[in-house]
This record gives structure tokens, C-alpha cells and sequence, in this order.
């Protein structure tokens, strides 16, 4: 059995969700939320989540908005995938959990999520990890053309932007998946077993809506909700994170990411990066885990 479900995952009410998490390690020890990216999901912390548990961890691992056995609690909320809410997700989960304050840390999605929870709420938050360091966005911003050559790296946003897009990710999700796996993580050499684990979450009723409406909505091609529209202001005005962070990048990232340099004065506070050496990709915590368990518990002591 996978290292972060030892335990079987577990549901809870948070927010508008019926969330699936893994919660390992001991109860009262220190919490850390750690939260998975696209076209991921939990098992991206199969190896992290043991190793900080074996450190006095209590390590929550939800399964995000259309991933795994998560699912929304009414079939007439709108399957919504701008930024800001995944953010009152993580908040409402920890609400729900009773947790106070956590260290939040990701990757891809979740890196951008765990982003947004140290800028919005720093009061819940007791460091950041964040994998390609700030990735907090607007749609003003997503306005902006590229170079050529940025532009190509995010071919499947123009993809989903149209009807065809979304009919093709509606079928071919799995290799849609695998795709992205390899182009964004060149070096790593996954089995099907490993890649299969994770793909399963994909089968979930609601994750292709929430994909679609993500990509669409960066771009300013799909609306928000209006509830979430002063969260997205402040965003907007791309906020500096005090809270003690470590960034991470890979050596071999083949997916879009903000070179360091180009970030680092978007954390005033305790910061520090690492750039990761020994061809590692987009999925850093699933391929460097003792890297990425390290600086959680690094953060947590600046």
C-alpha cells in the first residue's frame, strides 16, 4: 500500500466540499498541509508525508476541488477552478480539522494555492514551501501576451480554451496526463503502477469542469464567482508573503516556472531557495521527497 494511505483516506464537510484527505502522523504534533497540482494528486506525497511523520508531523493531505473522493456537497454549486478558491478550500479544511495554524506547501497547483493561504491568511499559516516559489496571478495579468516560446509551453491552455479542448481532455485524460508527467518532469522514470495511482483521481465526476475553468479562467475566458471577487483584487495586486517561506526548483523542470531571481523580493520576510540538482522535474516533493520533508521541517524552525 502507498506510504501516505497506510491509513484509509478519510471525508470530511469543509466549506462547500466533501473533502478526501490522508491525515498521518501524530495527532497533537505540529500540522502541515501539503497540496497537490495538476495532473497529480495525493500520491505526490507517497514518501514526504512518512518522513514528516516520523518527525512529530501531523500531516493532512487533501485531495483538491475535482480530484480523488473529494466532491462538492450540493450538485448546484458551480464547479468553479479560479485561484482564490481553492485557497478557501485549504482554509475551510483547516477549519474543519480544527487546526489553527499549519505549514502549507505544494507544488504546481498547490504551490500557487499553499501562495495565496501565506498572502491572504498569514495568521494560519506557519511557513510555506512552495515549489517555482510565487505563482499568484490574475486575469489582467494573464492578459498580457508572451514571447513565442512562452506561449508554446502552455499549449494545452489554448487547447482548453476551446469546445474541442474540452472534449479531448473529457477522453483522453489519462494520456492527456501522461503527457504532461513526461514533458514537465523529462528525467523521471515512473512505472505505470505509479502513474496509474495518481490517475485514478482523475476519474472524479467533477474534474474536468474544474481543469477547463482553471485554464479558462487565467486567461479571462471563463468568469469567476462574484463572492470571490475582493479575494481576486487583492491577488491582483500580487502580495507580498511575510511568513517564513523556502522556495524549491528542480534542475530539470520542463513545465512553465519564474526563474528565482525573478521572485525573491515577494518574500520580505525569512526566505530562502534551493534549486534541487540530480534531474529533477515539475513534481519535485514526489521525486526528491527527502528534499522536499527537509525543507518543511527547515521552514518550520527559521
Amino acid at each position: 500500500m502507498s506510504p501516505v494511505l497506510a491509513t484509509p483516506v478519510k471525508q470530511i464537510a469543509a466549506g462547500v466540499l466533501d473533502v478526501g484527505y490522508a491525515d498521518v502522523g501524530p495527532a497533537d504534533g505540529p500540522a502541515v498541509v501539503l497540496l497537490h497540482g495538476w495532473p497529480y494528486d495525493i500520491h505526490t506525497f507517497d514518501e514526504v508525508s512518512p518522513l514528516l511523520a516520523a518527525a512529530g508531523y501531523r500531516v493532512i493531505v487533501p485531495y483538491l476541488r475535482g480530484y480523488g473522493t473529494t466532491r462538492f456537497l450540493s450538485d448546484e454549486t458551480f464547479r468553479n477552478g479560479q485561484q482564490s478558491v481553492l485557497a478557501v478550500d485549504t482554509v475551510a479544511l483547516m477549519d474543519a480539522l480544527g487546526i489553527e495554524k499549519a505549514v502549507v506547501a505544494g507544488a504546481d497547483w498547490g504551490a500557487r494555492t499553499a501562495d495565496i493561504v501565506a498572502a491572504l491568511w498569514p495568521e494560519r499559516c506557519a511557513g510555506l514551501v512552495s515549489v517555482s516559489g510565487y505563482l499568484i496571478g490574475s486575469q489582467q495579468a494573464g492578459e498580457l501576451p508572451l514571447t513565442p516560446e512562452a506561449e508554446r509551453q502552455w499549449w494545452y491552455q489554448y487547447y482548453f480554451a476551446t469546445e474541442r479542448g474540452r472534449a479531448g481532455y473529457e477522453r483522453y485524460r489519462r494520456e492527456f496526463a501522461k503527457l504532461i508527467w513526461r514533458t514537465a518532469s523529462p528525467q523521471w522514470d515512473f512505472d505505470d503502477a505509479t502513474f496509474e495511482r495518481s490517475a485514478a483521481a482523475l476519474d472524479n465526476p467533477d474534474h474536468v469542469a474544474i481543469v477547463i475553468h482553471n485554464y479558462r479562467w487565467r486567461i479571462g475566458l471563463g468568469d469567476g464567482e462574484p463572492q470571490y471577487d475582493t479575494l481576486e483584487r487583492r491577488l491582483a495586486e500580487a502580495p507580498v508573503i511575510d511568513v517564513p517561506t523556502i522556495t524549491l526548483e528542480g534542475d530539470a523542470n520542463g513545465a512553465p516556472h519564474p526563474d528565482p531571481s525573478s521572485y525573491a523580493r515577494k518574500f520580505p520576510g525569512p526566505h530562502s531557495h534551493r534549486t534541487i540538482t540530480g534531474g529533477i522535474g515539475h513534481n519535485l516533493p514526489q521525486e526528491a521527497p527527502e528534499a522536499f520533508a527537509q525543507a518543511v521541517i527547515d521552514v518550520n524552525t527559521q
